[in-house]
């Protein structure tokens, strides 16, 4: 996703953040992948070899990315879609996992605002 539109906002580099926390790399290896933003693969390079599984989440990923600054572009909304494809998903599957993330995001804030709500 971060090929799509040449930036990487501060939402999207701390959603990289998270998700390379939970890849259980070594050190040298999240090195690796970070170097990579700065010369991001082309989308071919990142779908060749994906078996289904690893494909399905790595599109849920690229969904949770693209939409962590609070909205997805249309530019990426095209890649996402063409990942999908790409993986022989239903027709549906990015508009699933939008919403899937829009409720996940809403839940969290739901979350956040109930704590804050038990200040006395």
């Amino acid at each position: 996703m971060a090929r799509v539109d040449e930036e990487i906002t501060v939402d999207e580099l701390a959603m990289f953040e998270q998700q390379l926390g939970k890849a259980l790399l070594s050190p040298n290896q999240r090195e690796v992948l970070r170097r990579s933003l700065k010369n991001p693969p082309t989308l071919e390079e990142c779908l060749d070899g994906l078996g289904p599984e690893a494909g399905r989440l790595a599109l849920r990923d690229a969904v949770l990315m693209a939409a962590s600054d609070g909205s997805v572009d249309d530019e990426e909304l095209e890649v996402l879609k063409e990942i999908a494809e790409h993986l022989g998903l239903v027709p549906d599957a990015v508009q699933q996992l939008i919403e899937w993330t829009k409720t996940g995001y809403a839940w969290m804030q739901d979350g956040y605002d109930l704590l804050n709500s038990l200040q006395g």
